[in-house]
Formats: structure tokens, sequence, C-alpha cells
């Protein structure tokens, strides 16, 4: 490797971006050479910036960062991803991992360990906080499907059937065979609380 590595920082809080930043530029070999607030910011700064591992915050505005982990490695698939967050939620690691995310750390890692992980990732290996990694395991995979999220999504507002149906383009009848569905899954008792285990979770 010639020269440091070149990390791109995204977060939609300033200060978390500012006080990452500034224990990056400790590490003689790491260099942030961009800082971005909102997820659909990301590929293009990237690019431009020509990164080489991007930081991703999961819940951020314009897109979130396990669909900017799918951008990235669909248009500029050198690019390393390495989701970096508050929500250290089972399902969220078992999801960045399929979008093709290298690595997933939780937000009160310490510095050295972050820097790292930013090099491990850029060399190629796979990095996971292990306590997340034993629990995803233990938790098993999403038991939800695509249309069942979507659904579930819709109900965390308490919203009617009637409502949700018209947002996701389905019968109402349509919508509460997929509630149902999830309830069952999820073990809850009704649509509200089936949406709340799936969101803490980190299945929706």
């Amino acid at each position: 490797m010639t020269g440091p590595i070149r990390v791109l920082l995204a977060d939609d809080q300033a200060l978390v971006r500012g006080a990452l930043a500034a224990l990056l530029r400790l590490e003689d070999d790491l260099d942030v050479v961009a800082e971005v607030g909102a997820g659909d910011e990301v590929v293009a700064a990237a690019r431009e910036h020509r990164a080489h591992v991007c930081l991703l915050d999961i819940e951020m505005p314009g897109m979130d960062g396990i669909a900017v982990a799918v951008q990235l490695r669909a248009e500029l698939p050198h690019v390393r991803s390495l989701m970096v967050t508050t929500f250290g939620r089972p399902g969220y690691l078992r999801r960045a991992l399929e979008a093709g995310a290298a690595g997933f750390v939780v937000k009160d890692t310490p510095a050295t360990e972050l820097a790292d992980a930013i090099r491990a990732v850029h060399a190629g290996r796979r990095v996971v906080d292990p306590a997340l990694a034993t629990e995803s395991l233990a938790g098993g995979p999403n038991p939800l499907g695509e249309r069942e999220r979507q659904v579930l999504r819709e109900c965390l507002d308490g919203e009617p059937i009637v409502t949700i149906a018209a947002r996701v383009h389905l019968s109402p009848g349509t919508v509460r065979n997929y509630v149902s569905s999830a309830i069952g899954k999820v073990g809850a008792t009704n649509r509200v609380e089936a949406a709340r285990i799936a969101d803490r979770n980190g299945w929706l």
C-alpha cells in the first residue's frame, strides 16, 4: 500500500463526525478525506475523494447505511464499507453483512480498535463486534419476508389497516394476512407489538 488509507465518514450528527475525524487523524496511516451527513451523499463523495474505506452510520437521512453499502458495492466495488453505529442490533448486523459491508462495530469502540478495524477491512478482512456476532448467531436469521417487513414498518405508528393498505398499495385483506403472519413469526400479540419487536431486533 502506498500512502495513507483514505477514509470517508458518514454520520448525520456533526459532533460525532468531528470527534471521529479528530481521533482518526491522530493515526499516521489514516487520512479522513471527506465527511458527509446524509446517506445519499456517500457514493458521490467517495468517488470524488477516492475513498478506500467508508464509515457508515445506519440511521441517516436520505438513505440508511445498509442501503448505502448496497450502492457502494454496486457502483464502487473497490471501496470497503464499515458500519459504525449506536444501534448494536443483531438483525442490523446480519443485514449489513448481507448488503456487502466488510465490518460492523458500535460507536463506543475504543479509537485504537476502530483504527485497527479500518486497517483490517482495507486489507480485505471482515471485522465484526464479537458480542454482537454471538448475539446475532443466537438470535437466528430474520424470520420476516420483504412484504412483512414493509407492512410492519407502517405499523410502528399504530395506523389503521386501511391507511397502511393505501400506503403500500395492497388490499386491506392482503395487509391483514401479512400482519397476521408477521405476528406469528415474531411471537407478538398484536401488530404494533410485532412492529416494535421487529424494529428492536433490526429486522425492519
